[in-house]
């Protein structure tokens, strides 16, 4: 009975077929936004998976309230996969999500500011959420502060963002030494997607270097480096413009 309070007829039908083939439960490694918290107009989450998983996900996953009350008709019906098969990415109902669409008009929002919400796979919890204000304000790379790192080491160069970024575009920022080559190593997202961090493959040489943020960078939202998600039908978006962080590798 447990299962069915649970479940909507979807998602039960799905664990009771993957029940009865013997496969074992998805492994999820990491939900983002990974952080405790996620604005009013969250617009899109992404699953991480140990492993591929066969057939379609969606129907298996809901958004709950901590009383658990279903959040109805919560995502946009569209399975958003990377290319090794194991990163799903999930967008919240845009036409709920932004102001003055009539989706929003006659449901309403889907989250609301003071909510605990709750994502579910397969009727179990995967991440819980509190749900803070709107967040209207998208990142502003010139907020951004850049610890210092040492010459002749392969220290990671830390910056701390002004908020989350979307948890899939670490890979949106590179960074590029004095002769305009891109240096190879590793970008990571920490600390709820407010931090990124890079580890160079060799170690830093004395000199100048750029941080390139590509202009399409976008927060969890959906508001973008230069523009934001609720920017009015209307209006043009402004063109995506990419931003430069310079900074100094001293001797």
């Amino acid at each position: 009975m447990r299962l069915r309070r649970l479940l909507g007829g979807a998602a039960l039908v799905a664990v009771l077929q993957a029940a009865i083939a013997g496969e074992p439960e998805p492994n999820v490694v990491l939900v983002q936004p990974s952080a405790a918290v996620v604005p009013a107009n969250l617009l899109r989450l992404s699953i991480v998976f140990g492993a591929p998983i066969d057939g379609p996900v969606l129907s298996r996953i809901a958004l709950q309230r901590a009383d658990g009350t279903l959040l109805q008709e919560a995502f946009l019906q569209q399975e958003l996969w990377s290319p090794d098969g194991k990163i799903l990415t999930l967008l919240l109902n845009p036409g709920r999500v932004k102001t003055g669409l009539i989706a929003r008009e006659q449901r309403g929002p889907i989250l609301h500011q003071g909510d605990d919400v709750i994502l579910t796979l397969d009727g179990r919890s995967i991440k819980r959420w509190h749900v803070d204000p709107v967040d209207g304000n998208g990142p502003v790379s010139s907020a951004w502060k850049l610890a210092s790192v040492r010459p002749a080491t392969r220290q990671a160069l830390v910056v701390t963002l002004d908020g989350p970024i979307d948890g899939r575009e670490a890979d949106y920022l590179s960074v590029v030494n004095a002769d305009d080559h891109f240096v190879d190593g590793r970008a990571t997202l920490r600390d709820g997607e407010a931090t990124w961090t890079f580890t160079p493959e060799a170690a830093w040489k004395p000199g100048e270097y750029r941080i390139v943020v590509r202009g399409t960078l976008e927060d969890p939202a959906g508001n973008r480096l230069n523009g934001h998600f609720e920017t009015p039908m209307s209006s043009a978006q402004p063109a995506a413009t990419d931003s430069i962080i310079a900074f100094k590798v001293l001797h």
